[in-house]
């Protein structure tokens, strides 16, 4: 009896390490699934930023498209419509120092005072707050009677803003999310 009794103490034992090992196994998949799991979601946030642009578009936190051709203000609008973007909205003083590093020409870009003169609003309804208007600009051409109201940046003249006739020829930006 006494030896049965052993054995049975022995097997106890035994199956006592045994749940140890592998409670101590659990532990430790369970702590690395949480790491992979962890290191799984920074891997997406990270992908999520990286979000491509089309091709032919420069990414700088969103997509930029410069046009490669002339168009009066309303064209360069449609065209970017046409590709799923608006003419450009500038929100931050990087963002238009951006976009002086790349242009060569006058370009339009999405703010215009078409609905009232004087009232100057982003082609996404916003009013202007951040601007980079040129010495004496918006001027509507020294004329109260002129018809400036659209407004273009300037590739010479340190890159600043000029209202213009919404009839010039001139290429454009265009932007939108990746």
């Amino acid at each position: 009896m006494s030896e049965e009794r052993d054995l049975q103490n022995a097997n106890v034992s035994a199956m006592s390490d045994q749940i140890s090992s592998i409670t101590e196994e659990r532990d430790l998949l369970q702590a690395d699934l949480t790491e992979m799991t962890k290191e799984l979601e920074r891997l997406q946030s990270l992908f999520n930023q990286m979000k491509m642009c089309p091709t032919g578009w420069k990414m700088f936190s969103v997509c930029y498209f410069f046009s490669g051709i002339s168009g009066v203000w309303g064209e360069a609008r449609r065209d970017c419509r046409d590709k799923g973007a608006d003419l450009v909205v500038i929100d931050s003083s990087k963002e238009q120092n951006f976009l002086t590093t790349i242009i060569k020409e006058n370009t339009w870009i999405g703010l215009t005072d078409n609905g009232m003169e004087g009232q100057w609003k982003w082609v996404d309804g916003t009013p202007l707050t951040l601007s980079n208007w040129a010495t004496n600009e918006p001027n509507n051409g020294g004329s109260p009677n002129s018809e400036e109201d659209c407004v273009h940046i300037r590739a010479e003249d340190r890159r600043t803003w000029n209202d213009i006739s919404c009839t010039a020829s001139m290429k454009w930006i265009c932007k939108k999310l990746p």
